[in-house]
């Protein structure tokens, strides 16, 4: 089980190891998207369109006691936690990726329930983070997981995360690796932004390529569609695509995030085996329905022909790929 410090109690710092080349400019390799808000934006009220609604919303809890299979040399189990929260398996290690057990985005309501409970986790070897958004980077869940193992984050990302009880803090460059054993990850380049808050743009993020067995997973983190797909898989063989497919029109108007036909395009591009859909149906992040996403991916991939290479997981339930 995952190490529970105490609320009062303060973890050791880690060590923060950079890559080897010890700055990075996001510009090579990643594609910054632009954050000027739309034409027109303000013609709709996310407070009282959205916000204050999902406030009367009553939260969707999990069914059923999640049970963790048995996973021969080549497999690789898959828990979705919710949004972009994943729990992957390989026999030899568990991975957390992106992991947020919040209940609020500051004032954002969380309308579905985490796939587990915290305690429910296996012990875990290892932690990725892909950015320093408060949906994928959260300090209060991080805390909890933290049983002094590595924990893997983008560059100028470390010194988030060094003191809440992790062994190590590594941080990557694009394209850069860390290995675990028989684990390789390696950070890719994506079309988003890395602020935590208004004035930290330096701050990176990426993707997660993992290898383990010769069966690759892609964590695609955030982003927006752009042509970095097809350089992933000239470098990769893609067995299973993790790819956002939500908050596609956001209060901003902003083209941050990917909407379910891009999605299906990038993963196309990819040549991956399986698309596994994230990033919807947790925080209503932004305009289009909570149920939206999903029927348009699933429509998009019977016109396309791909609907049997579509996994839609349900929380906590563990699949096997």
């Amino acid at each position: 089980m995952p190490k529970l410090f105490p609320r009062k109690a303060k973890p050791p710092k880690a060590k923060i190891q950079k890559s080897a080349n010890g700055h990075h400019d996001v510009a090579a390799g990643a594609h910054k998207v632009g954050l000027k808000p739309k034409s027109g934006w303000r013609k709709r009220n996310y407070l009282t369109g959205i916000l204050i609604p999902s406030l009367f919303r009553r939260r969707t809890d999990r069914e059923g006691t999640p049970e963790f299979p048995k996973l021969k040399r080549g497999e690789i189990g898959v828990t979705w936690i919710g949004h972009a929260s994943f729990l992957l398996q390989f026999g030899t290690h568990n991975v957390l990726v992106d992991p947020n057990w919040a209940r609020w985005l500051k004032v954002v309501k969380r309308l579905k329930m985490p796939g587990l409970h915290l305690h429910e986790l296996p012990d875990i070897d290892l932690v990725l983070v892909t950015h320093a958004h408060f949906d994928h980077l959260d300090r209060k869940t991080l805390r909890k997981v933290a049983a002094d193992q590595p924990i893997v984050v983008p560059f100028e990302v470390g010194n988030l995360v060094h003191d809440l009880g992790f062994k190590s803090v590594h941080e990557l460059g694009y394209w850069e690796s860390f290995k675990l054993g028989p684990l390789t990850v390696t950070l890719t380049p994506c079309a988003h932004w890395g602020a935590r808050v208004l004035y930290d743009t330096h701050r990176g993020f990426g993707g997660f390529i993992i290898e383990h067995a010769g069966r690759t997973i892609f964590h695609c983190g955030d982003t927006a569609y752009f042509g970095g797909f097809k350089q992933i898989a000239k470098r990769f063989k893609v067995d299973v695509a993790l790819l956002p497919i939500g908050a596609y029109d956001p209060p901003s108007g902003r083209e941050v995030h990917m909407n379910p036909e891009e999605a299906l395009l990038a993963f196309t591009e990819l040549g991956a085996k399986t698309l596994v859909p994230m990033h919807y149906g947790t925080f209503r992040l932004s305009y289009e329905p909570m149920e939206e996403p999903l029927r348009r991916l699933l429509a998009c991939a019977r016109h396309c022909g791909l609907s049997e290479k579509i996994a839609v997981m349900l929380e906590g339930r563990p699949e096997v790929f």
